[in-house]
């Protein structure tokens, strides 16, 4: 198992003792094993950000680690991880999944700066149709 893969599996089995933690109620043991999550996945992705050609490996790590930004509230570094994605050649499905998720972390900031409360919940309802 390469290096990007060790890293992508780590991140996915923390992110998913992340999910067990929050089932068990246990808040600060989820957001810290997020963290971890996402920093793995971070790590993933940049080793393979400047091949283009490693599609769709390339943007899956991308797409997964801009996720993980999200919930881990680092909204500047999910943008970057879209962007960099969107800048190589992804698939079609995976594209507009991260075109998705930039929609999900703008338009609540862009509704804010227009004076509208958004209720966060039925804004990601609107998006995830």
């Amino acid at each position: 198992m390469n290096q990007i893969q060790t890293l992508h599996q780590q991140a996915m089995d923390l992110a998913e003792a992340a999910a067990v933690a929050r089932l068990r109620g246990s808040v600060e043991q989820s957001v810290h094993l997020t963290r971890q999550a996402f920093e793995r996945e971070v790590q993933a992705a940049t080793l393979v950000a400047s091949d283009l050609g490693a599609e769709p490996t390339r943007s899956v790590l991308h797409r997964s680690a801009a996720s993980l930004a999200i919930e881990c509230g680092e909204l500047q570094a999910a943008e970057h991880l879209i962007a960099t994605a969107l800048a190589g050649n992804p698939p079609l499905e995976i594209a507009e999944e991260l075109k998705d998720l930039f929609i999900q972390i703008n338009l609540s900031q862009y509704l804010k700066r227009q004076g509208i409360d958004p209720d966060i919940k039925a804004l990601q309802g609107l998006v995830d149709r």
